[in-house]
This record gives C-alpha cells, sequence and structure tokens, in this order.
C-alpha cells in the first residue's frame, strides 16, 4: 500500500507537533515575525517563491508578481514573498482577487499588505508582517523567481512544504518532509498517551517518565 503523500501526512497533523518534529531534527523551519492577516484555517502547501528588491531603473513601473501566479499549477501551493520593504506594500486587493482565482492556497509575506478587507471578504489566507497602505509600485521589483529566499530567519526553497495557521508559519524542507511527518506523529502518539494517562489520575511527571517523553523530545545529535 503506497504511503500518503507527505504533504497531506503533514496536514493532518497539528502544527505545534510539527514544529517539535523539526526542533527534533534540527531543522531551522520557524519563520519569526509572520503572523496570519485574519483568523483563517491552517494552509499546508508546496512554495512558489519570489523575491522582491527596490526599485533601481527610474522608468514607470510595477513589480509583476502576476506573471509568478500565471506560473503556479495545482491548488496546493504556497506563494512566498521574500524582500519587503518597511512602509511599502507588495500586495492588495487585485492579488488577492488574482491569486485565489488562480488556485494560490495563500500568500506568506515578509513584508506588509494593504487591502485588507478584501482578503478578508473572499476568505484568502494572508501571512506578513502587518499592514501599510503606501503601494509598492515604481517602489519594489522582482529580483528572483523560484529560488531559494530568506524569510523570518528561514531559508524557502521552491516546492518545500510551508505550513501556516494561528501559532505561526513555519517550513519544512521538501527533502525532509517524510522524516517530519514521521517524528510528528510519535511526538503525536506519545502526548495522546500523556493525556490519557492524565485522565486516569496520574501526575503529568509520573505521565512523561512512564511514557520517556522527553527522550521524545531530544533533539537529534
Amino acid at each position: 500500500m503506497p504511503h500518503p503523500d507527505p504533504l497531506q501526512r503533514l496536514a493532518e497533523l497539528d502544527t505545534n507537533t510539527v514544529s517539535d518534529a523539526l526542533d527534533v531534527l534540527q531543522l531551522p523551519g520557524a519563520v519569526v515575525g509572520i503572523r496570519t492577516l485574519w483568523d483563517c484555517p491552517t494552509v499546508v502547501g508546496r512554495a512558489s517563491t519570489v523575491k522582491l528588491a527596490p526599485k533601481t531603473d527610474a522608468a514607470p513601473g510595477v513589480h509583476l508578481i502576476s506573471p509568478v501566479i500565471d506560473a503556479i499549477t495545482g491548488d496546493d501551493r504556497v506563494l512566498v514573498i521574500a524582500g519587503g520593504i518597511d512602509g511599502v506594500s507588495c500586495w492588495g486587493d487585485i492579488m488577492t482577487q488574482y491569486a485565489g482565482s488562480r488556485g494560490v492556497a495563500a500568500t506568506v509575506i515578509d513584508g506588509v499588505c494593504r487591502d485588507v478587507s478584501k482578503a478578508l471578504g473572499d476568505g484568502y489566507p494572508m501571512f506578513t508582517r502587518g499592514r501599510y497602505m503606501r503601494t509598492g509600485k515604481d517602489r519594489v521589483q522582482v529580483a528572483s523567481v523560484n529560488q531559494p529566499v530568506a524569510i523570518g530567519g528561514a531559508r524557502v526553497c521552491a516546492r518545500d512544504i510551508v505550513v501556516a495557521g494561528a501559532n505561526g508559519v513555519f517550513v519544512v524542507p521538501r527533502d525532509r518532509a517524510e522524516a517530519v511527518a514521521r517524528t510528528a506523529r510519535q511526538i503525536e502518539h506519545a502526548e495522546s498517551q500523556i493525556r490519557a494517562q492524565l485522565e486516569a489520575g496520574k501526575t503529568l511527571k509520573q505521565a512523561r517518565e512512564a511514557l520517556g517523553y522527553h527522550q521524545l523530545q531530544r533533539k537529534d545529535s
């Protein structure tokens, strides 16, 4: 019987448990400072990456993220935008509408967005550092597409697995997804047994010692 896709396996797990598995495996996937724009469901998808940079050409123009969206296939993709500039929005209502219509699962921005009401009204998952109304037109441009980027201290490559929800955003390297899902399952199983022992009247210390919980959480050497 074939194993489920790692994307499906990770989507079935609690986000905190997957984060603990990353920690055990010493994979620095946690993204610092980027939070959900609204109380949306957890999103799990493969990354398509864009890096922005300050616009240097004197000619007027836009940063043209739309061609990146055009190239996305499938409905499991999360658009990851790096290189945002303080006080300059790199995403607005038209981009929200377009990404949603093209089947993009969510957008994660290491920067700020505007036209928040559109994302809220459409139920489009957005994860950003904040919101600000000043347009990115003539201020930012696309520097690279589907190349490795850094957001909030985490490295993201195209087709890495992005997990984003109420607890934050983190990245699972695509070549370690199986190991992360397997470790997370082990942690999940141990924690479910701990809860059962607590319901049976055991102390937390007794339950953890009986199940070797601290050993399970120990980082790989």
